[in-house]
């Protein structure tokens, strides 16, 4: 594991990147970072991960398989643009109904407006809350999904407790995000281009490379995916694994409450 990970206790509640912050101070540094980039989200993991966030996001939706029957219920957190929501609503033929949960409301408007041109809005709810307290009565959902946000979220440990509270017996915890990579050059070809040219990149579209550079440190501070798997385990979920993308750039981590 690289010196600079967090191992399966976390680790991750005092790290903003590579640098340590007071005990409460992460979230509103982290919701600075998505206020700057939420009108180019898209595009950010477009450069953060070569495009290749689409085809993994599409893989998630096939691992889900969404039934294409009414009163199935998904949550998808840290989701405030809507790009996975939109397609789980669209795999199900327009049968599922979804809530996008998001601290960030910068994001949520985002997504929001998406929906509106989608015709999707009656479909889904947007909620502005925190993953670590999720505002929902236990067993509410068939689904939880995220994709991109756990790394941000302060006290993983407690929202992936308020995932399993949340769902129902026999749900499905899916949460997609980038990983450690475990194939030999492909690491160091996606190290130099991580801290060298995204957030160069980050620089010539947005203005700014400090969140791009943020995230990339993110990354490489988020626990590599068998400590993942251990935190999910330990909050309670089963028949928990994961699969790798792209050599480990991304892996789908899924678990179930049984």
């Amino acid at each position: 594991m690289s010196k600079n990970r967090a191992t399966a206790d976390g680790g991750m509640a005092t790290s903003y990147g590579f640098s340590s912050v007071g005990e409460g101070e992460k979230q509103g540094l982290v919701n600075d970072v998505f206020h700057k980039v939420a009108k180019r989200y898209d595009i950010m993991n477009d450069v953060m991960s070569g495009g290749m966030h689409r085809v993994w996001k599409d893989a998630m939706i096939s691992v889900l398989n969404p039934p294409k029957t009414p009163g199935w219920r998904f949550i998808d957190v840290a989701g405030g643009t809507g790009d996975i929501a939109f397609r789980i609503v669209e795999a199900s033929r327009k049968e599922a109904l979804g809530t996008v949960l998001d601290i960030n409301g910068s994001m949520l408007g985002v997504g929001q407006e998406r929906a509106e041109k989608r015709g999707l809005a009656s479909h889904l709810e947007f909620v502005e809350a925190n993953a670590e307290e999720l505002p929902f009565e236990d067993k509410s959902f068939d689904a939880y999904t995220i994709a991109f946000g756990i790394r941000n979220v302060p006290d993983i440990d407690k929202a992936l407790r308020e995932a399993h509270r949340v769902l129902k017996r026999g749900g499905r915890f899916l949460c997609l995000e980038f990983s450690e990579v475990q194939m030999p050059v492909l690491d160091k070809l996606y190290e130099a281009w991580s801290f060298n040219g995204i957030p160069k990149m980050g620089q010539a579209i947005a203005g700014d490379g400090e969140p791009y550079r943020y995230l990339v440190e993110s990354i490489r501070k988020f626990p590599r995916q068998a400590d993942f798997a251990a935190m999910i385990e330990r909050a309670g979920f089963s028949r928990v694994n994961w699969t790798n993308y792209t050599g480990g750039v991304a892996a789908l981590h899924s678990g179930w409450k049984l």
